[in-house]
Order: C-alpha cells, then structure tokens, then sequence
C-alpha cells in the first residue's frame, strides 16, 4: 500500500497525482492522508498522460469539499480515465462519475456558503510555464479588485529562483508599472538584498495578491490592506507560481504574506527570523515588509526597522 500524504488543495493532490500515474499505481493501493502542512511533492512534469478539461473543472471543484474522500474518489476516475475509458466522463449512470459530480456540486456549495467562491482557479491554466501563467493573470477576474485597478501585477524573476520572496500586493506605482516592488518599499527592498549579498535578479519576488487594493482620497490612492477571501481568491496565483519553481527558501514580506504562507495564527514580530518548514519549502522564513520601515514614526525607528528586515534577509542568504 502506497500512502500519500497531502495538504488539503487542488495543487497538492494533482502533483501526488501525476506521480503516481507515472508509476502505474493503482488507486486500491493508494491511502491518502490530508495534513495541512504536508510538504509539497515532487511532480513529473506537465505533458504526461492528458485528461478532459471537463476532469480538471469538476476536479477542482471537488477539491473545496470538505469529504476526506474526495481524493481517493478523484484518482479512482482519473486513473480509468487514463487506463481504461477516456469517455468515461460520458457515462452519466457510473457510480464513480456521479461520485464525482456530487462531490464537485458539494464543494461549490461549501465554498460559496464561506464566501470564498472560485476565485482566481478558474483562470489559472493547468502544466503552464511562468510565463503562460503571468500572460493568463492578465485576464484574471477572479475577485472584485480587478474592476479598480490598473492591470495585474504577477511575480518577477526567473523560474530557477532559489530564494522566492512574497510580498502582500503591488502598491500605487506597482500598479502603474506592472511589476513587483519598483516603488518607495522596493527601493528598501533592493537596499538591503544588496547589504547582505542577494542579487535582486537571481531571486523571484511576487505578492499574495495580484491587484492594487485602494481607497481614493483626493487625487490619492491609499493603500488598503487585503481581507481573507482576496487573499484566498488570489491563492491559486501564488499556488501555480510556488509548483513551478520550488524554492530552497521561501520569504514572506510582511504579516499579511506571512499569514498566507503559514497560517492565521503566525505572528510577525514574534515569529520572524525563524525557518519553518511548508508545503513549498523546507526553508520557510518570514520578515517585515520594506513598508513598515518607510512607516517608521522617526529616523531611529526607520533605522531599527531596517536592520531587522536586512538581518532576516542575511539569513535567507545564508540559508
């Protein structure tokens, strides 16, 4: 018996998926197991067996229910669909097919009664590159925030990054320009990743969310800090872009990232400078975001601020 331990998301069990189709394995010899922060597993790469777009909707789907079968029940119809029937799908009366209708109808009533919804997972597309998946965030929908801000604003830098850091969203000029931290904070930024030896252009930067969250005030745009079902709508975004590059480390900037990466209950100023291991990295850390030192109340608190965040960041780069 082959046990498979898993976080509880779509991405976790497709990866599990992949492999053990590669292998041949058959699901009456697969248990799984879902632990929230189960690491993530290594996946063949995309272009292996091709399923029917219509699996990966109702899949995905099926993912958010909340039934600790699902998983079994998804690979026992991905594994015929591979092997054994490729129109199985069409089968309406097949007990495994109206399995998996009813836990793909079970886990959109479940998400929408938690006001989370689809999200941005319809519009990620599946096995894609970085820079397919920035090209398809272009046109993500997903939550509201699109209808405000300028564009999207995916992540930056090369997908052979080792060191991945996450930020919370792009500010006003983020949005403006289309990249991550090229404003004030990603002046801080590049500073201190200067100070501590890390080259902005070997690392991948990225935020939790991919659009500018804002109030109006006069002719100003003032940042506005992301709720939980923005952060969750975006999630499949950062899932897609963490799957493709792998990170040896993984840093959060700022509480908000640090709460999408390791939970609610982290805590910033008591937590930070500390590794952890995630499903993305075995070298999970998290630190202030360049923000907080521009939020500095005087020059003495901007400088003890700085050197917290550039001591984190020297250990990221000697991790």
């Amino acid at each position: 018996m082959t046990v498979v331990t898993i976080a509880p998301t779509f991405e976790a069990w497709q990866a599990a998926a992949r492999g053990l189709l590669a292998q041949g394995v058959p699901p009456d010899e697969v248990s799984w197991r879902e632990v929230a922060d189960a690491p993530a597993l290594e996946a063949p790469a995309a272009g292996g067996a091709r399923v029917p777009r219509q699996f990966i909707e109702l899949a995905r789907q099926a993912a958010r229910a909340a039934d600790p079968g699902r998983w079994p029940a998804l690979y026992a119809v991905l594994f015929r669909l591979v092997h054994e029937d490729r129109g199985l799908l069409g089968q309406a009366r097949d007990p495994g097919v109206r399995r998996l209708h009813a836990l793909a109808a079970q886990g959109e009533s479940e998400a929408t009664a938690s006001g989370h919804g689809d999200g941005a997972a319809p519009f990620v597309p599946i096995g894609a590159t970085l820079d397919e998946l920035s090209r398809a965030a272009a046109r993500c929908q997903g939550c509201e925030l699109y209808r405000h801000a300028t564009q999207t604003v995916f992540g930056r830098g090369p997908a052979d990054a080792r060191i991945v850091l996450v930020g919370e969203q792009p500010g006003d000029q983020e949005d403006l320009k289309g990249a991550p931290f090229v404003g004030p904070a990603g002046e801080v930024l590049d500073r201190a990743l200067a100070e501590v030896g890390i080259d902005r252009r070997r690392i991948y930067v990225t935020n939790a969310v991919k659009h500018f969250k804002f109030v109006e005030r006069g002719k100003r745009r003032i940042h506005e800090t992301p709720r939980a079902p923005e952060l969750n709508a975006c999630r499949p975004w950062l899932e897609a872009e963490l799957q493709i590059i792998k990170p040896a480390v993984l840093g959060a900037l700022g509480a908000t990232a640090a709460r999408a990466l390791f939970g609610a209950d982290f805590r910033l100023l008591k937590q930070h400078g500390q590794f952890f291991a995630t499903r993305w990295s075995a070298k999970s850390v998290a630190t202030l975001h360049p923000s907080a030192v521009l939020r500095g109340q005087d020059a003495p608190e901007q400088a003890r601020l700085y050197a917290m965040l550039r001591d984190d960041l020297r250990l990221i780069a000697a991790a």
